[in-house]
């Protein structure tokens, strides 16, 4: 409900845009069994850990239905820079040269918003990358994406806190999350492997906390 009353106090700007056509969809319904809903778990590189001096490089994506990860959906984009990779290329191994014939921003936040339609975002560590979309999509439609979200680290984050253990920054890594629940190493920094690494992990959380109701 929250989401679609601020939703309404943007429509205005966001009108004849890609997100307004996002908006259009119908809101995922909270009191469904998940297995009845659709997400789409996503991951993004950047140059800089401070999205106020940094830029978003590569965006990947996968969709999660009907309680499966659809292979098919995922989807690996470069985006334009406009300052350049500098030093966070030796972390994602995203060069200047990889991203010289990139589409722009824009095309890549149209095809992100239009696989997202009507799909609950999926991130591992969101507050980073929604604050990094958020000001991409401030800056091309005036408006936040205001989007559903689950946060795969903070559902980590509340079952060790719920099992009374010490949560240090180390043990809610997407690589120390997946270890706990017996899934292997993956090749992180890359946008597309740590969204299907992040869409296992959160289909391993729902396994470990299921029960006979279903969950919501």
């Amino acid at each position: 409900m929250w989401l679609a009353l601020r939703r309404l106090r943007w429509a205005r700007r966001v009108a004849a845009t890609p997100l307004q056509a996002c908006w259009r969809q119908p809101l995922p319904d909270r009191h469904r069994d998940w297995r009845a809903g659709s997400f789409l778990v996503c991951d993004g590189e950047m140059s800089s850990l401070d999205p106020a001096r940094g830029e978003l490089l590569s965006l990947g994506w996968v969709a999660i239905a009907n309680g499966a990860i659809e292979l098919a959906s995922a989807r690996h984009q470069l985006l334009a820079s406009e300052r350049g990779v500098g030093h966070s290329a030796t972390i994602h191994q995203i060069t200047d040269r990889d991203l010289a014939d990139a589409p722009a921003p824009a095309t890549a936040m149209a095809a992100l918003l239009q696989a997202a339609a009507g799909r609950v975002l999926v991130f591992h560590h969101a507050r980073l990358d929604l604050a990094y979309l958020n000001r991409l999509s401030h800056r091309l439609y005036g408006a936040p994406l205001l989007l559903p979200v689950v946060d795969t680290l903070e559902l980590e984050r509340a079952r060790q806190q719920r099992r009374g253990h010490p949560i240090p920054a180390a043990a809610l890594t997407l690589q120390a999350c997946r270890a706990r629940y017996g899934l292997p190493a993956h090749g992180a920094h890359n946008a597309l492997l740590d969204a299907l690494a992040t869409a296992e992990l959160l289909l391993a959380q729902i396994a470990h906390r299921s029960n006979r109701r279903g969950r919501t």
